[in-house]
Order: C-alpha cells, then structure tokens, then sequence
C-alpha cells in the first residue's frame, strides 16, 4: 500500500486519504509518497480520451486507496457543467506555441482544478469520531481563496476560513471573497503580507494545544485548501497529460516526443505537478518557472541559494507575490534521493537564518530540468500588449509574466512549447486595460466592459456580477490574530 509520510522524517506512515485530511504533517513538513513514479501513465492510450478519463488513469496512480469507483464519482462532480469549455483545460495556439487555459471553472483562475474536487476527496475520508468536522484553513494570494471558498461553501462536516492580504490582491479577487455565500464560510484580511499569512497559517497548523482545544470545544480538527495539502497538489498533474493528450490529437507531436512547460509560479505548486506527471511517465524536457518582481525561485534556481530575507514588491501579478515558496520542499525531497534529514536541515535554516543552500550535486539535477525566469511590470504590461498585437489573444498579468520568461529562452523548433495560463485577464481587467491602452478611468467593472467591446472576449459571468452582489465580510484582523478569528470561527460554525 502507497504510504504517505512528512518530507522531513519517516515517522508518519498515512494513507492518501488520512493525508489530505490532515493537510501537513505535524513536523512542519509536506506529505510525500516513496512510491511516486512506480506506477506510470501510458501515454500511448491518451490520444481520444475526455479530461474526465485522464484524470481517472493520474489520480488512480497518485491516490490509490481511493477505489475507482469513488474517484469516478469526485471526478463526475468536479469536472462538469460548472466548466465553460468541455475539454476542462482547453489547448490553443499562440503563435508558434501553445497555450493551456486552466481559467475555465467556476472562480476563472486554475485554482478550480483542484478545488473543484478536493472537498470531494475530503468527503471520502473518515472522521475519527462521530461528528468530527474539518475546518479548511487556508492562506490565499489572491486565487486560492476564493476557489476554495466555491469548493467547500455548504458542504456537510466542513467549514473554512480563508486569509488574504490587506490590500495587496485585486478588487476583483477581493470581491469574489468577501461576497462568498454559504453558511459555513469566514473571509479575513490580514495586515500583511502573503508569506506572513501563510507563515501564521502553518504555525497555527503546528500548535497542537489549540488543536486540543477545538477538538474539545467544538469536536473540530483543521485541514487546508492550500498546495501544502497533497489532495490540493494531485490533481493538478492531470493537465499536463490532458495538454499532451491535445498535442497528440492535433497531431503536433507523435507518442514519445518531448514537451516544455513554462509556468507562471509563486508557491511551486502549480509546476512541481509538472515534475510529478514526468515522474509518472510524461515526457517533460524542461518545466520553465516564470516568476515576477519577487524572483526568490529565479534566484535560487540560477544559484542553488534560497533566500527570503529581500523587499517584498507589491506587483500587478499579486498571485505570485510570494517570498516563501513551500512546494519547493516536496522538490527537493525527491531531487535529493529522498533525504529527510537534509530537507529537515535546510528547512531548519530558512526558519533560522532566512536562507539555505542546497548540495552543488543536487543543484546540478535540479537545473538540468528546472529554466527559469522572471519579468518586471513594465515586462508584463509590453507582453500583454505584444501578445494581443500578434496573436489577437488577451491573457492576464501572471500568465504575461509565462509570456516574457517563454520569449527569453531560446526555442528548440523540434520542441513544442505550453504556457500555462493561470487566470481571466477579467480578473484583472484595469491592468490589462492600461496594457492595452485601454479606458480606465471607471470601476473594474467598466474596465471589464471596456475591455470586452475592444477585443471582442466576453467576461465570465460570475466575474461581472460581482458588481451587485452583497458584501458579507470586512473584517480585518493583524497577523497574532488570526488563531483567534479560527478559534471564533469554530465556535459558530
């Protein structure tokens, strides 16, 4: 049987669902599997099939104490009619490349992937008790939030609270929070940063007393909606063979071929379920990060030195602002052969001193797969100008970053390349307006209607009511507070 431990000690031994119940482990540490890789995709049998089956082959390998049975069944429900295209993660071409719309759910971002099915999964775990509800406790750069939130509003034997940061999100991904119906939902900002948020999250994670005392008080444990949680991460390795799958259909490649991934990323996730679908048996050549202003990942993958102790820039991307990367960790874990007393120790260093470096050896491995790159906002603004100039295509500024970083490296011509594209540009609809010299002198909702006539797209519909929903949470709490909003939420819910 798959066991699942933390990438710090060997001391947990989980099934896959005990693993995403509990969210991380109690070291600190992400769960991880031995086993990742021993089963592998057929990519051969891929050409034909829906998303839907995709996802049954992938999530079948990565979860395997789930039967088929409920997989087909969380998988029915995730991936339906809530999705504006059937393909779930359409393929187009850009140009001379191609790119995969991951913004088709519900929320118009690619957090919807996952989020759509984790409080699926998380129905199929058992309660320790008779019950026993799971508070979903999740920090959010601007997507996250809300994509949980639609995922686990109403559901029986769940609540969630989600944090963002004060001012450093768009209006529309704030709106999309604080007007989130159902009756087991709190939205707070922070007075902070994301990396602040997320920091007090794991800590809050990592205090077993306060945990005792809502399972006493109010027979709650937490989980989370964020990647830490392994149900959050898997899914989202379906795409990549789904892109794969289109290329073969569009006959652009033949069974074999290899493939590049360039992906806008903050916290790893989204590309380190690049490097789990290469492990399962996709031919991946590079996965290229594309980061901005905050260029920790950059850094470290050009110097094998991860450093947080740097200005953290508020940008136009906000998804990706983000000094703390914790995905990376589940990276490392594998690059280094499985070493949980390194990953312990470089973890212990970034908590320490702010910083750690990684064995030039592993380096080495880790660069051999892994390009990199990153874009300032004047970089973001010229690309999504360039790449509705040239290819008629209006994209957002994380998915632009992709954009500039792709343009950078140079091409293999016998080499497709997939960017990646993490969100609406409606969610972001005044800095693609301003990009494209569009009029901005009204709310975001007439930059949406602006943008709309000049370019012929349609905002999703959920985006664009968001004008007249009604308001339900303006609380604001400071970062050492944020237990105690948990703690109330409890007690209400």
């Amino acid at each position: 049987m798959t066991i699942f431990h933390s990438t710090r000690s060997t001391t947990d031994s989980l099934t896959s669902k005990q693993a995403i119940r509990k969210g991380i482990a109690d070291d600190g540490g992400l769960f991880v599997t031995d086993s990742l890789g021993e089963r592998q995709i057929d990519i051969a049998q891929l050409t034909g099939r829906s998303y839907q089956e995709i996802a049954l082959d992938v999530l079948s390998a990565l979860l395997p104490d789930f039967t088929e049975d409920e997989l087909t069944q969380c998988i029915h429900d995730a991936y339906g009619e809530q999705w504006a295209d059937e393909r779930i993660t359409p393929l187009k071409p850009l140009g001379d490349d191609y790119v995969l719309e991951l913004f088709n759910g519900p929320t118009s971002a690619f957090k919807d992937v996952a989020l759509q099915i984790l409080p699926r999964f998380m129905a199929h775990t058992t309660a320790q008790q008779e019950n026993e509800r799971v508070m979903i406790l999740t920090a959010t750069s601007g997507d996250t939030g809300k994509a949980a939130l639609a995922g686990f509003a109403d559901v029986p034997g769940t609540a969630i609270t989600v944090f963002y940061p004060e001012g450093k999100v768009s209006e529309v991904q704030e709106l999309q929070m604080t007007t989130q119906s159902g009756s087991n939902v709190q939205v707070c900002a922070v007075r902070g940063n994301f990396d602040d948020a997320q920091s007090a999250v794991k800590r809050i994670f990592g205090d077993t007393q306060f945990a005792q005392q809502l399972r006493s008080e109010s027979n709650t444990v937490l989980s989370s909606a964020n990647s830490i949680n392994v149900g959050r991460l898997v899914p989202q390795v379906v795409y990549y063979f789904a892109a794969y799958a289109q290329l073969l259909e569009q006959q652009v490649i033949n069974v074999g071929d290899e493939v590049e991934f360039c992906v806008p990323t903050g916290n790893f996730g989204n590309v380190l379920a690049g490097y789990y679908a290469k492990l399962l048996g996709l031919p991946v050549k590079h996965l290229i990060v594309a980061s901005d202003k905050n260029n920790v990942l950059f850094d470290f993958l050009s110097t094998g030195t991860y450093n947080r102790q740097r200005p953290f820039f508020q940008t136009i991307s906000p998804s990706m602002d983000i000094l703390i990367s914790s995905n990376l960790e589940r990276m490392l874990y594998y690059m280094s052969d499985k070493d949980t007393r390194l990953i312990q120790m470089l973890m212990n260093d970034l908590n320490q001193w702010g910083a750690y470096e990684v064995p030039e050896a592993m380096m080495t491995k880790i660069q051999s797969l892994f390009g990199c790159g990153w874009a300032d906002e004047d970089q973001v603004r010229d690309c999504i100008k360039e790449c509705w100039d040239r290819n008629h295509y209006v994209i957002d500024p994380h998915t632009a970053c992709g954009y500039f970083v792709m343009q950078q490296i140079p091409r293999d011509p016998l080499t497709p390349r997939v960017l990646l594209s993490t969100a609406s540009p409606y969610k972001f609809p005044r800095v693609v307006n301003e990009s494209l010299g569009l009029d901005t002198t009204g709310s975001d909702f007439d930059c949406m209607d602006e943008l709309s006539k000049a370019t012929g797209t349609k905002a999703p519909e959920a985006l664009r009511d968001l004008e007249h929903a009604e308001l339900r949470f303006n609380t604001v709490v400071d970062i050492d507070g944020m237990e105690d909003a948990v703690h109330q939420a409890a007690q209400r819910n």
